[in-house]
């Protein structure tokens, strides 16, 4: 399983140069990947460019890109660049975001599972084709992607819900996940996407499972913490719907907390329900915020190709 760093779902405070380098760093460490929330911040595609240019190795993922914003045109241009830049190393991770979001900025939010399912389609023939003429209900357009020697990328969805998870198997290379426990996963989120890639004739899909998650020796107050910094994800409906499949009261009960053992028989836990991949977001416990993250990177970098 594939264990990875993400940044977005808090707000890191830093500059790009920054977070640059903690990308930089983050491969120095071994991690396999670095992900980016396209949220308040930088433009994560063109964060991750530049810190393509700083790296060799490391997969760099968007979790993801609303998709509402942009036209999939846009998107698959921007992408196609991108993943040159990297030596193809994106993942491009994208998800219709949430209603209040999206209608905040005087866009409609409609139908986003049959919004998805046609946004990847465009993706992917402007990705592998270099063109498409696309007549569906939601998109009709003729276009082309003009770069020489454009390769694919890989395209996953954030799905939680039944109608989404179905699409994702069907069209895109796996889901990424927030706010999903181990009971949602292996009850739900798995078995839904694993059976409509099967249908659709697609290879096994990935599973990238973002999670909060805090090494501390007071595991009440890290999961009391958790659910002060991520209350706004339980409040939301797409969110609340998994983290009711997994019988979780909110945030503080997904967050991934204990001792360093203890974390480590977490992530595992997650690994047996069917996670490919872990995108985590470490988060700061007790009065030395800085130690505190320290000491569940450190944890981390030490797991890496052992779960």
């Amino acid at each position: 399983m594939k264990i990875g760093l993400f940044v977005g779902a808090l707000p890191t405070g830093k500059t790009v140069t920054e977070q640059i380098a903690d990308v930089v760093d983050a491969e120095r460490r071994g991690f396999d990947m670095y992900g980016f929330a396209q949220t308040g911040e930088t433009d994560v595609l063109t964060t991750i460019a530049m810190a393509g240019a700083e790296t060799e190795r490391i997969e760099l993922l968007t979790g993801v890109i609303p998709t509402y914003t942009r036209h999939p045109n846009v998107l698959a241009q921007q992408a196609a660049t991108v993943n040159q830049a990297t030596n193809g190393r994106l993942t491009l991770g994208i998800g219709p975001s949430h209603k209040p979001g999206v209608e905040r900025l005087g866009l409609q939010y409609d139908r986003p599972a049959l919004h998805i399912r046609e946004y990847v389609e465009i993706l992917r023939a402007l990705s592998t084709e270099g063109q498409v003429d696309y007549d569906g209900e939601y998109f009709k357009l003729a276009s082309g992607i003009g770069l020489a020697e454009a390769a694919p990328y890989p395209i996953i969805i954030a799905a939680l819900a039944p109608l989404m998870l179905r699409t994702a198997g069907a069209v895109a290379d796996g889901t990424m996940t927030w706010m999903a426990g181990t009971t949602a996963l292996r009850q739900h989120v798995v078995p839904r996407i694993t059976k409509a890639a099967s249908e659709a004739g697609r290879p096994a899909p990935r599973v990238v499972v973002g999670l909060p998650i805090a090494v501390a020796d007071d595991a009440t107050a890290a999961r009391d913490t958790a659910g002060n910094l991520f209350q706004v994800y339980g409040n939301l409906e797409n969110y609340r719907r998994v983290l009711d499949r997994g019988e979780l009261d909110g945030p503080a009960d997904v967050a991934v907390v204990g001792t360093e053992n203890e974390v480590a028989d977490q992530l595992a836990a997650y690994a047996a329900a069917g996670a490919t991949d872990l995108g985590l977001i470490p988060y700061p416990v007790g009065d030395n915020p800085q130690a505190s993250v320290d000491r569940t990177v450190d944890l981390l970098q030490s797991l890496v190709g052992t779960i």
